[in-house]
């Protein structure tokens, strides 16, 4: 749960800074870090890559699981139910910039292969790498969204705690039923997914 706990610290921190710089933080600056942190994404992908043993797995999982997530689409579905929530706020009349904040920055923050793997790796090798660097891009990224939005992005630690950590202790818990070669196979497929992030 480490690698969750510096995340959430992160997002707070971030969003701290964002509340008194507002929209003074330099938009060159905020570039510059990412880029950097995009370089550091394809490095740890790389380093968790090449510990696969077998590529002809690694291949197959990559793409029975590009094509199953592209059927079940569950980034869209998160996408509507977003939308509907944002929809009963607004016909509330609560403040939509703090929905809107909430929501946007916990769509980010839980949505992708940095928390997934990250927090898998967390819980079955206790390493957490993966979301001690995912934690750097989202310190950085609430920097810009609280500037933006406002407080409501705080609030995005929560899900991302309940997501990341329930993940790492499921992950922790499996762990005895999975070999080590499962476990290096998982490894390089997520390293893989991670260094995509790095391209992107």
């Amino acid at each position: 749960m480490k690698g969750t706990i510096v995340n959430v610290v992160a997002i707070f921190l971030g969003c701290s800074v964002g509340l008194i710089l507002k929209s003074k933080f330099p938009e060159k600056i905020e570039k510059i870090i990412m880029q950097a942190l995009g370089l550091a994404s394809l490095l740890i992908g790389m380093q968790m890559a090449i510990k696969a043993d077998n590529i002809l797995l690694v291949i197959f999982s990559l793409v029975i699981g590009g094509v199953i997530g592209e059927i079940i689409d569950i980034e869209a579905g998160l996408e509507r139910f977003g939308e509907r929530i944002k929809r009963k706020f607004k016909s509330n009349n609560t403040s939509e910039r703090f929905v809107e904040g909430f929501l946007t920055a916990s769509l980010l923050y839980c949505v992708g292969s940095m928390a997934i793997m990250g927090a898998i790796k967390e819980g079955l090798s206790g390493n957490p790498d993966i979301l001690y660097a995912k934690s750097l891009l989202d310190g950085v990224t609430s920097i810009a969204f609280t500037a933006a939005m406002g407080i409501g992005v705080l609030f995005s630690a929560i899900p991302v705690f309940l997501y990341q950590g329930g993940i790492t202790l499921l992950s922790r818990t499996i762990k005895d039923f999975l070999s080590p070669e499962i476990i290096n196979e998982m490894t390089a497929v997520g390293g893989i997914l991670i260094w995509g992030i790095g391209f992107g």
